[in-house]
């Protein structure tokens, strides 16, 4: 995996032309946490916080992935929305 390369995706995923369902949406947010972040952590968000739970839920499915893999998946995601 080429920091360059997980860099340039993380700009073209900013200029997408059209917005991705939100489970796309999620999916991305989910692996660029983990490449940046590695696994979760803290405690999954409540009430009604629907957003944050979502967004919880969906990097908490990543979990136990390596930032490089979950990069790479990042990578491979943003370029199947450009066109």
């Amino acid at each position: 995996m080429n920091i360059k390369d997980f860099e340039e995706a993380v700009k073209k995923s900013k200029t997408l032309t059209e917005r991705p369902p939100n489970e796309i949406l999620l999916k991305l947010y989910a692996l660029y946490k983990q490449a940046t972040e590695g696994d979760i952590k803290g405690e999954r968000p409540g009430g009604f916080d629907f957003k944050g739970a979502a967004k919880y839920d969906a990097w908490e499915r990543e979990k136990g992935k390596s930032k490089e893999e979950a990069a790479e998946e990042y990578i491979k995601l943003v370029n199947s929305l450009k066109k």
